[in-house]
């Protein structure tokens, strides 16, 4: 049986899932599988739904599940796995790279790929040690950036509020961040934006990354999602990947989650074959050898521990899984994406207008409000 599959346009998202589907013989095995990919802006906002009605498998992130359980076009993974092998798979992934596909009280998606915010450098550049605390990255005399690119800039946001002691959204769903925290968050991000050099403001994180090992324009980013391929790139200067920063030395590393998941649409005829070869995709021997091997991210902890991996990779795996463990699951209710969009415009703009941040915050709770039937999940 030949499925058709989604992925995003990376090395991280393409080339381990096209290498495991190269391995089948449609004959031998009795499934082929052809991946396609679609660039990171769509996998950021394009409609799970449509996804969906072409594709058989579809990687997402983990913030299209409330728009995915509205639209009714993934299958739960309940309906597919025995309770056991998916409580299995969750003590086994790496922080809530699991728990974060579980919504409506279902799971959605597979964590093929585990990731989060995470602080940046060119030690060559910086001179120094790496910063523990928000105040440090703010007294640091080099060129710093601030990733505020697309959905970002709502991200950051985000993942400094989390440092702060106020995750958005958690303590009260209908609050997205409280009136103690979130002025603090926005005077920070505030300065850091006006710090940001022009040429790299409006990079999504591939090009950050990029802009950072190609040339010396930037010493460090605080918060940006972690891709593997930085810390050992073909061209350019290895950059070093950190914790995200805290508060306070001590405190919570503040992040929030990314990664990407395998989901199985509705329209998708599952054969064994199919979750066997899904199961593979999760087990150790992948996770820890064949997805490292091929550009993966892989999302199992002991992957993240193991001391091979972490050699091949200057350590990413091992410097920044405490950042992992512990971050922040953002907003799933069916809107949840268009708000992320309409948030970042409301923060970017904001501060290169100079709004007042009470303005700022206002503007965000009533689109975070707009974007929620009451009664929803976070």
């Amino acid at each position: 049986m030949r499925y058709r599959a989604l992925t995003w346009d990376h090395p991280r998202g393409y080339n381990a899932l096209a290498a495991a589907a190269a391995r089948l013989d449609e004959d031998r095995d009795g499934l082929a599988i052809d991946w396609d990919k679609q660039p990171l802006e769509g996998f950021e906002t394009h409609p799970i739904a449509d996804l969906c009605a072409r594709y058989d498998l579809v990687v997402l992130d983990h913030p299209h599940v409330g728009e995915a359980v509205a639209s009714n076009c993934l299958r739960p993974l309940e309906s597919l796995f025995d309770p056991q092998e998916l409580a299995a798979i969750g003590r086994s992934a790496i922080g809530p790279s699991l728990s974060s596909y579980r919504y409506a009280g279902k799971h959605w998606a597979l964590p093929l790929d585990a990731a989060t915010q995470v602080m940046v450098c060119r030690p060559d550049l910086l001179d120094g040690p790496v910063p523990v605390t928000w105040g440090e990255v703010r007294a640091l005399a080099k060129p710093v950036a601030l990733s505020l690119a697309g959905p970002h800039a709502a991200l950051s946001f985000q993942s400094i509020a989390a440092a702060f002691g106020d995750p958005p959204a958690e303590a009260d769903p209908e609050r997205f961040v409280g009136d103690a925290v979130g002025p603090r968050v926005l005077d920070l991000m505030a300065d850091l934006a006006a710090r940001t050099p022009i040429s790299v403001k409006e990079l999504n994180p591939i090009g950050l990354l990029g802009a950072m090992a190609g040339t010396n324009e930037v010493a460090l980013c605080p918060l940006v999602y972690g891709y593997v391929n930085y810390a050992a790139p073909l061209a350019g200067q290895a950059l070093r990947f950190a914790d995200a920063p805290r508060a306070e030395a001590g405190g919570r590393a503040g992040s929030t989650l990314g990664g990407t998941g395998i989901g199985i649409s509705a329209r998708a005829d599952v054969s064994p074959a199919l979750l066997d070869h899904l199961r593979w995709l999760m087990s150790a021997e992948a996770q820890i050898g064949f997805i490292p091997a091929h550009d993966g991210q892989p999302s199992l902890r002991a992957a993240w521990a193991d001391a091979g991996v972490n050699a091949r990779w200057g350590s990413f795996y091992r410097d920044t899984a405490e950042t992992l463990e512990h971050a922040f699951v953002r907003p799933r209710h069916d809107g949840a994406i268009a708000f992320q969009t309409a948030a970042s415009a409301l923060i970017r703009d904001g501060l290169a207008e100079g709004r007042p941040h009470r303005a700022i915050l206002d503007a965000l709770q009533d689109a975070y409000a707009k974007s929620r039937t009451p009664g929803t999940e976070r």
